[in-house]
């Protein structure tokens, strides 16, 4: 399966939910979102037989997402099925790591591959800030049950968000000194109504890298071909690896091979534009199968060369936490 530039598309996140335990600035509005009823929401068994369409069409990978995806009911049953689909090779998931301590053994025996974790500070203060409430304790907890449970490589995400934790890059990267994980700095991203906070607290990558090379000196290459989205380093002599994630200053949009599939059942088709196809309601109409993968194949193929973030084309549609990043 391929657009209409040419890109092969292997990818597919899955948003199993709109809902979170976390409120994090930079994903939610202050006063929240109106969340959806559950039967406007895909359907376990509608998620696999999307799944199983897309993996007939080329899709080798499969990422969960949310909200914060291990809050919805029976996500270790639905892991399982995934699993049972043929063509998929590979299962991810990003969470915030909250549940992770209970749930990294079973998803990782119900075939799980492998997981990103959310960590954006090491101070448990700056944590509650930024995350509205939230107890870091419980995140570290969820990294070791999952480096315990197999589920590696063990991935952190830090958005960097100016005010917020941008004095913290040092600390985080310093992670990667006697573990083999990869801490990766994902320059925040504007969506909707918390677009404004956003592009003001926008820390540029290479603001990053200058930071924590302050404290450790010239950070050696790692892989910077842009085969996926993030530019690794290392610091010299650390067992991991540190990443960077520019969207908005180093867009990656010409080797993106990534579909998106909202938990209301659209498929996105740029994280950052609010083109979707609808495929829920063509599903509970009674679209035949073989209806389905065409529709699917069809909205694929129309994928925007990239984003628009230079030309001040912002996505209004949805905010971070209703799409699944």
């Amino acid at each position: 399966m391929r657009d209409q530039y040419g890109r092969e598309l292997v990818d597919l996140r899955v948003s199993l939910t709109d809902r979170c335990n976390l409120r994090c600035v930079y994903c939610m509005p202050a006063k929240g979102i109106a969340f959806r009823p559950p039967a406007e929401l895909l359907q376990d068994e509608e998620i696999l037989l999307l799944i199983r369409i897309a993996a007939e069409l080329g899709v080798r990978k499969v990422r969960l997402t949310g909200g914060e995806p291990t809050v919805r009911p029976g996500i270790v049953d639905l892991v399982s099925g995934i699993r049972a689909i043929p063509g998929i090779r590979d299962i991810a998931i990003t969470t915030n790591g909250i549940l992770l301590e209970h749930l990294a053994e079973p998803l990782a025996r119900a075939g799980l591959n492998r997981v990103n974790i959310s960590l954006d500070t090491l101070d448990p203060e700056k944590f509650r800030k930024i995350t509205r409430g939230g107890d870091l304790q419980r995140v570290l907890a969820g990294i070791e049950a999952a480096s315990q449970a197999g589920l590696e490589p063990i991935k952190l995400n830090a958005v960097v968000v100016r005010g917020f934790n941008d004095e913290d890059v040092a600390d985080l990267a310093a992670l990667t000194l006697d573990r083999p994980w990869e801490v990766r700095f994902i320059e925040a991203m504007p969506f909707g109504s918390v677009a404004g906070f956003v592009e003001k607290g926008v820390v540029k990558s290479e603001e990053v890298r200058a930071r924590i090379e302050e404290r450790f000196g010239s950070l050696e290459p790692v892989d910077l071909s842009g085969e996926t989205p993030a530019r690794t380093y290392r610091i010299p002599g650390a067992r991991g690896e540190i990443g960077f994630i520019s969207p908005v200053t180093q867009p990656f949009c010409s080797k993106c091979g990534r579909l998106r599939l909202t938990a209301d059942g659209k498929l996105r088709l740029c994280l950052l534009r609010d083109d979707e196809e609808d495929l829920l309601t063509p599903l509970r109409r009674g679209a035949s199968y073989e209806e389905m993968k065409t529709i699917f194949a069809a909205a694929a193929y129309r994928r925007p060369v990239g984003h628009a973030l230079a030309e001040r084309l912002i996505p209004q549609k949805r905010v971070m936490i209703q799409i699944g990043g």
